[in-house]
């Protein structure tokens, strides 16, 4: 099983959280994967998918603010 290694970005109270319990963010898993806390949106954009794009019973579709992704943009590598 995989556990979270680092934070991407910064935390939800450089973010201008106060509670700092219902904030999206993004880690860094030991198997190199990417675990995203977001809103679950799955119902109302699963049919908004590309022809080209899906998924599986047991994936959802997530949003996260574009703050918290350009924050994390200098954590994610390249590689």
């Amino acid at each position: 099983m995989s556990q979270i290694v680092r934070r991407i970005g910064v935390p939800p109270t450089a973010r201008g959280s106060v509670g700092g319990g219902n904030c999206p963010d993004i880690f860094e898993l030991s198997d190199g994967s990417f675990a995203v806390i977001g809103t679950d949106v799955t119902d109302s954009l699963d049919t908004e998918l590309p022809s080209d794009a899906s998924r599986a019973d047991y994936e959802r579709i997530i949003v996260i603010t574009r703050e918290t992704l350009i924050r994390a943009k200098a954590d994610i590598p390249d590689v």
